[in-house]
């Protein structure tokens, strides 16, 4: 993105003085445990439209277990970062410990799927390839043992809860893994193995395999099926066969659904909720199935997260309902409620079971003016197409190949118009820390999906000054409502002030922040946004002001000023 002189100073001399604080910003924010980080939260109401959620690739984050860095015969050698790397859901939980996510101020954890992923390999031209991404399920009703095992699902979700986070599983509803010689496919009566979609309808995009060797489920049918010999003979050796068939009975004669294959799946993804309290799903490839099944999906989900806070009243977090977001691809906020298909078709997933969307337009909407980005998602999000509803707005993805800043030549700009943005904002592994997005041999995808920079965190001064940055407007946000679910009010151009005020429900919040202000001492109006005598909060530097003639006088390194009521 092309910048004017002015701005571009601005950011520059921001990320030199970022640089030379960052190892005292550090220091300062480790200090907080992560009994205090939960403290502080709980003083804030949590809301979906407020949320910090941090998206993760399981295999990718973090090996908390090296014994299941190989298992299930995964021996054979795949092409650059497209094998299993060693991360796993211990590693995670242990990061959750360490504080990590509360220094950063994330609300909520998103995880790839981790279900029992095909046991072989593909290779599609683009190298030998395991499912290390979890979106290849072989049985939905066990955890991958790459991933974990269940008692390591529930500590992480019992120690995230614990850390007031939240945590949304990644399902996938529309397809199973490739076939291979290890991984024969589900019978036809499950699955279709062509045509391949070729998107030009809504029945083209639906009704088909995304992609060659990627066996589709009909979803579309309400014909009863019998359950695949291949899981009954898994299940019969992993000795649980009887408990399985026991528990499917079960929940058609209470729900009296077919037995159709859809079926099938929102029993077993349920599952998770009703047994370890799961807070919501991220659903994948939304728009290859008919709409409906997502609201099948949350009326089962809702019903489990309910019957778990009965059984857990001691563990839940708030009343708050089960919770999900769609991905439809290149759905964008802005366009109304509905998604068209290129046939012209339109569907209203809002109106099927979901609360939120990821927004695809949030990349390209970042590259304008701090005020044109913010006016925008708060009239689509207060009065506008999306009232009442919300958005998951993200700048870097898995499997989005032109990320807003690719090159990382923008990681402190980005975290700016990310967390300041109204709506979710989403945060994917290494936005934090300056990760690479363009690994040397990596074909692709898996050019997104390199292991944390770990390292880098320690030792290099871009990622330390990039995680000051992030953490310090992560948890501002955390902290007040009104920056994610406010009115946004701009006040002054240069530099640029606005304020964004929330009140609902009983509870008010306000906040007021200045952006590419200059260095050192800096004097500007509260635009009554604050009366005088009020006792403010920088929560970038950390420092208290005292409002006086409506006016906010503060001394500080930085060209950002984050200003809320002191709590």
């Amino acid at each position: 993105m092309k910048l004017k002189a002015p701005l571009a100073l601005l950011l520059v001399l921001c990320f030199v003085q970022c640089r030379k604080a960052g190892t005292d910003s550090e220091n300062a924010s480790t200090t907080a445990t992560p009994a205090a980080a939960a403290g502080d939260a709980a003083k804030t109401p949590f809301s979906w439209r407020n949320a910090t959620v941090y998206f993760l690739l399981t295999d990718r984050f973090n090996n908390g277990d090296r014994s299941n860095d190989v298992t299930l015969g995964r021996t054979g050698k795949a092409g650059p970062l497209r094998g299993f790397a060693g991360g796993d859901l211990k590693g995670v939980t242990q990061k959750i410990k360490d504080g990590y996510f509360d220094e950063l101020g994330i609300t909520a954890i998103w995880l790839t799927p981790v279900v029992e992923q095909i046991h072989g390999a593909t290779d599609e031209g683009t190298g030998t390839t395991y499912a290390y991404h979890g979106y290849w399920a072989k049985d939905w009703t066990a955890l991958d043992p790459n991933f974990g095992t269940e008692q390591d699902l529930a500590e992480f979700i019992e120690t995230a809860h614990g850390h007031g986070i939240r945590v949304l599983l990644d399902v996938v509803m529309n397809h199973t893994g490739p076939v291979t010689p290890k991984d024969p496919a589900y019978p036809d009566s499950w699955v279709r193995l062509d045509p391949v979609c070729n998107f030009k309808t809504m029945q083209s995009t639906i009704e088909c395999t995304l992609v060659k060797n990627l066996p589709d489920i009909h979803t579309e049918s309400d014909k009863p099926v019998e359950l695949p010999e291949g899981l009954r003979k898994k299940w019969q050796q992993e000795g649980r066969l009887e408990q399985q068939v026991k528990e499917l009975d079960a929940f058609f004669e209470s729900t009296g659904y077919p037995r159709a294959a859809r079926f099938y799946l929102v029993k077993w993804l349920t599952d998770y909720v009703r047994k370890y309290g799961v807070d919501g799903f991220r659903v994948d490839t939304a728009k290859h199935t008919e709409a409906g099944i997502w609201a099948e999906l949350k009326k089962e989900a809702t019903k489990a997260f309910e019957d778990w806070k009965k059984q857990n009243p001691g563990k839940k977090l708030d009343d708050n309902d089960f919770f999900m977001v769609a991905e439809v691809y290149n759905y964008e906020a802005g366009r109304g409620r509905a998604y068209t298909y290129d046939d012209g078709k339109k569907v209203d997933f809002y109106a099927n079971g979901f609360e939120s969307m990821i927004n695809f337009a949030f990349k390209a909407d970042a590259r304008k003016p701090y005020d044109s980005l913010f006016a925008k998602y708060d009239t689509v999000l207060h009065g506008g197409s999306l009232e009442g509803l919300n958005v998951l707005n993200y700048l870097a993805s898995h499997d989005d190949g032109s990320p807003f800043d690719r090159d990382r030549k923008l990681p402190l700009e980005s975290g700016t118009k990310l967390l300041l943005a109204q709506g979710a904002a989403q945060v994917y592994y290494g936005d934090e820390s300056a990760r690479p997005l363009v690994v040397k041999g990596a074909v692709g995808d898996a050019n997104l999906r390199s292991f944390m920079n770990w390292e880098a965190l320690q030792k290099d001064s871009v990622a330390k000054a990039t995680f000051a940055h992030w953490s310090k407007l992560a948890r501002f946000r955390k902290e007040h409502l009104a920056v994610g679910d406010g009115r946004h009010t701009r006040h002054q151009e240069k530099p640029y002030v606005f304020s964004r005020k929330y009140n609902k429900d009983g509870y008010a919040d306000q906040v007021l922040v200045a952006l590419d202000a200059p260095a050192g001492n800096k004097s500007f109006s509260t635009y009554g946004v604050f009366a005088d005598g009020a006792a403010l909060k920088d929560h970038y530097s950390g420092q208290t002001v005292t409002v006086k003639d409506g006016k906010i006088a503060l001394d500080s390194p930085f060209s950002t000023v984050l200003l809320g009521a002191e709590k």
